[in-house]
């Protein structure tokens, strides 16, 4: 009997054994390829994030070049060349704007002086043309530095040409643990470089096999690359592998227990939408925004929230997809509209420049009968269309912006206001902007949060402001967390914010108790100063 117990006590511990070590075994592949994955996706970010860096200083250039081409600056009068200087004054980006023949010899320049720096002459050079056909893009190669020219041609034998600083696209971008053997570019269509970072280590060993990341501009000939050494990547950021590997010896010796209880009947996720939103679960909290020159709270943002019945909440992230894949979102957005605007009529119809604004994703703007529904939705709650505010989402691209702008017309038509989110990241680009021709432009949290501290951060900030208000938009910043942020957006000419510094989305009931108890952000007392610097 006591070797028959010995036997199964070393076959049960065989077996513990056996599973601990597949389990530790699999989560060791597992967190790999986790880290692996999410590494990836961060250089690949990365490269998204220099790529439109460099559209939106394009975009700039070809903004203040369209200024001198509809003043008629297109030969070398004095008149022209002061024009040209306040260009550049202007538009921190761009160095130099000249004048150049159809082979690409200089006749002026805004600052003569900067033609000494070009080491090769324009004309030996090739351009590349973009999606606009009066758009090309050229290499500048400077004695010191690399430089983008953007040509737009203007007359038959003469174009004009923005020289852009491309030395800030690629600061601080690698994390500071690639940056010893890594390099970023952004190069034109041949591949040659117009702006390069390439650290002295990975310059020094050209051997060393290097992974590549790309993101390719769909609206200018120009991609953005990032190399990191494959020995780097490999032993960067591999600190969550452990939880992994922790995880795997928890559930190899827990296995048999817990397998009774992993074992449990998933519910149909659509089938759980059609039942929350027959028991009208799905909330509106409510976010607010505030004016930086008042500190008043001059409107807000309804966010979607799911009220279980046993009181948890969940989070958009949690079914905004799958409501919009299946066709949901339709009847889950119309309840919220109808709920937010029936409990904020009193204050709308007291506060007649107040505004409420919701997330409308482009298939559900884009469909069918929407704008009617709309506005039969806003007309019911008897509030004004003008403090309706309709927010596109960044989730899914507008894939016929004619259409679109034409939809956006027609609501603004009605008296709504149409604002973009996410602005200078996906696809909102300047000219996405201009073309859509929205009121609202939601600066994107992206940017926010390094604005004190990067300042290619600021610099976009700063553009985005400044497009915004020749285009006659108002600018909002999202996402903001900390005073000197507040500071900082103030400086750059933002109109209004919103963020967890100073609320984040709350009931209806916390939110009304607000606006009439005093209006103000909750955040008023440390708002202030930043407000008035």
């Amino acid at each position: 009997m006591l070797d028959f117990r010995r036997k199964s006590a070393l076959l049960g511990l065989a077996l513990v054994g056996l599973s601990t070590g597949v389990f530790v075994g699999a989560a060791k592949i597992g967190g790999a390829a986790f880290v692996d994955a999410q590494n990836s996706r961060q250089l690949n970010d990365l490269t998204q994030l220099v790529l439109r860096r460099a559209e939106l200083e394009v975009d700039f250039a070809i903004v203040a070049l369209s200024e001198l081409a509809e003043k008629g600056a297109t030969d070398c009068s004095p008149a022209n060349l002061s024009a040209m200087r306040r260009q550049v004054y202007e538009k921190s980006t761009i160095k130099d704007i000249r004048i150049v023949d159809r082979s690409g010899r200089p006749r002026c320049s805004a600052f003569a002086e900067t033609l000494e720096f070009d080491a090769r002459p324009l004309e030996e050079i090739e351009a590349f043309a973009s999606r606009n056909s009066a758009i090309r893009l050229t290499r500048l190669e400077q004695q010191s530095a690399l430089a983008m020219g953007v040509l737009w041609q203007v007359l038959a034998d003469a174009s004009l040409v923005a020289v852009v600083n491309t030395d800030a696209l690629l600061f601080a971008v690698l994390p500071r643990a690639l940056r010893d053997y890594g390099e970023v570019r952004l190069e034109l269509s041949d591949g040659s470089p117009v702006a390069q970072y390439l650290s002295q280590n990975a310059e020094a060993d050209g051997e060393r096999q290097m992974l590549e990341f790309k993101s390719v501009s769909e609206r200018y000939p120009f991609a953005s690359h990032i190399g990191v050494a494959a020995s780097v990547f490999g032993s960067w950021n591999r600190g969550p592998e452990r939880y992994f590997l922790g995880l795997g010896g928890v559930l190899g010796l827990a296995f048999g227990s817990l397998l009774a209880g992993a074992v449990v009947r998933r519910k149909d996720p659509v089938s759980e939408l059609d039942r929350a939103l027959a028991a009208n679960e799905f909330k509106p909290f409510l976010q607010p925004i505030v004016s930086l020159k008042s500190g008043d709270i001059v409107g807000c943002e309804v966010l979607a929230r799911w009220v279980r019945p046993d009181g948890s909440t969940d989070m958009p992230g949690r079914f905004i997809r799958q409501a919009e894949d299946s066709g949901r979102i339709v009847p889950l957005t119309h309840q919220l509209v109808s709920e937010a605007l029936e409990q904020l009529r009193s204050w709308l119809n007291l506060k007649r420049h107040f505004t409420v604004a919701f997330n409308i994703y482009p298939g559900h703007l884009m469909a069918d009968g929407f704008v009617e529904e709309f506005a039969a939705l806003v007309d019911a709650a008897e509030v004004s269309r003008a403090q309706v505010v309709i927010e596109l989402t960044e989730r899914q691209e507008l894939a016929d912006l004619k259409a679109a702008a034409e939809r956006i017309a027609e609501l603004r038509q009605l008296g709504f206001k149409v604002a973009i989110d996410d602005a200078g990241t996906g696809h909102s680009g300047l000219s996405y902007l201009q073309r859509l021709g929205v009121n609202i432009v939601k600066i994107d949290k992206l940017f926010v949060d390094s604005i004190e501290l990067d300042h290619s951060a600021r610099v976009i900030v700063d553009m985005l402001v400044r497009a915004a208000g020749e285009l006659g938009m108002t600018t909002v910043a999202e996402g903001v967390e900390r005073p000197e942020q507040i500071a900082a957006l103030k400086a750059c000419g933002v109109d209004e914010v919103q963020g967890y510094f100073i609320s984040p989305a709350i009931p209806s009931f916390d939110f009304l108790r607000l606006l009439y108890s005093t209006g103000k952000s909750p955040a008023a007392g440390s708002l202030r100063p930043a407000i008035t610097a």
